[in-house]
């Protein structure tokens, strides 16, 4: 066996023998009668208005091909594509937005690009993995802030130089708890930094409309960029990195990952298109908080050990890997698809069930979830 194979074999047996080891799973959540796994928050995936209004949008777009042939920069651009990334920026109030082919590649396209050397990245230690990726990729001083903690951001903010980034989310996706992003901008705006949030699951949750957390809270015209995804709320695929226009036209030229690779498909671009007309039409805002309202009203008389969240992502806590496994596979052979979520996804000893909650599961099913639930910690 040579050196690499050795090196691959080994780091393998260290997650195996911690019981951490990933793999591809065949389940999926239509095999089972009761889903809160996804993150088809909204049901948005499963809609079949979703497919007729898209079906609709093609139809008036005969010349479309099946593939983009290319980038953006050459074969690949479509104006139907240009005027869907107008109106996206609309919807969010926003100046401009430029459409990337996933929340990963916009946040790494986004950080690397913009953070230079000399300039300071300060990230709450929770972000997303392509958040912190981009700041790798970057040649910035980064620090990371203990989360949602503003003492300790002011401190790393002080000693900042350069063009300074602040990095959150608006709704954490692992603990679904929320960044007190008012107390945030004014730190930014006391010291000069520019705030940057990925609204990846605040998107159809929060805000009129769904609009996000950054809209909910007034924030739109003071937070520098905004990443939202389309592959929770929206049931799609991609992102868009929301700014001014000189930030597109910057992104256009300097973010690798848009530069270098073929641009999404127009029948995908007509996914998010319709996606947002849905968006528009009903504040499925307002429904799903009743979903989230009938749970937590639930969970509280119970002696669960939780995150406290008023969003989509609900938690309960293992305090080691195995443990949360075994819960995962009792609440599946029950017909709920539960899934765990292990280190190194969160810290060791947080190890958690990441509860979803949708629009399309009944207050039957929950009042059966939390049932299971207390059986679970009570054994």
């Amino acid at each position: 066996m040579n050196k690499a194979e050795q090196f691959i074999q080994n780091r393998l047996k260290q997650r195996a023998d911690k019981g951490i080891l990933r793999s591809l799973s065949s389940l999926s959540s239509t095999e089972f009668p009761s889903d809160f796994s996804s993150n088809d928050y909204l049901g948005f995936a499963r809609s079949a208005e979703l497919k007729t209004l898209t079906t609709n949008i093609l139809n008036g777009l005969p010349d479309y091909k099946n593939g983009a042939t290319g980038s953006r920069l050459l074969s690949g651009n479509h104006i139907f594509t240009e005027q869907t990334e107008q109106a996206i920026a609309t919807f969010h109030q926003a100046e401009a937005g430029l459409i990337f082919n996933s929340g990963y590649d916009a946040n790494i396209g986004l950080i690397s690009s913009l953070a230079q050397r000399g300039d300071t990245i300060i990230a709450d230690e929770l972000i997303h993995a392509s958040l912190i990726d981009g700041g790798r990729l970057s040649h910035a001083n980064r620090y990371t802030f203990r989360h949602n903690d503003l003492n300790d951001l002011e401190a790393k903010l002080k000693a900042a130089k350069g063009n300074i980034y602040v990095l959150t989310e608006s709704v954490y996706s692992m603990d679904g708890d929320i960044a007190p992003l008012v107390e945030i901008n004014k730190l930014c705006i006391q010291y000069q930094a520019e705030l940057i949030v990925d609204e990846a699951h605040a998107l159809g949750v929060f805000g009129d409309h769904g609009a996000g957390m950054v809209q909910m809270l007034g924030l739109e015209k003071e937070v520098f960029a905004r990443i939202v995804t389309f592959g929770k709320a929206l049931g799609c695929h991609g992102a868009i990195v929301l700014g001014s226009k000189n930030l597109r036209t910057y992104l256009i030229n300097f973010a690798r990952s848009f530069v270098f690779t073929t641009a999404a498909p127009v029948h995908s671009i007509a996914t998010v298109n319709a996606a947002y007309q849905m968006l528009a039409r009903a504040d499925y805002s307002v429904k799903i908080s009743s979903k989230i309202n009938f749970y937590l009203n639930l969970i509280k008389y119970q002696s669960i050990e939780t995150i406290q969240s008023t969003s989509t992502i609900q938690t309960v806590l293992f305090n080691n890997s195995i443990a949360a496994k075994a819960a995962a596979q009792k609440l599946q052979n029950k017909g709920l698809d539960v899934r765990a979520i292990l280190s190194p996804t969160v810290a060791e000893g947080r190890e958690r069930l990441r509860i979803c909650l949708h629009l399309f599961n009944s207050e039957y099913e929950i009042e059966i979830l939390v049932n299971e639930l207390k059986t679970l910690k009570h054994e």
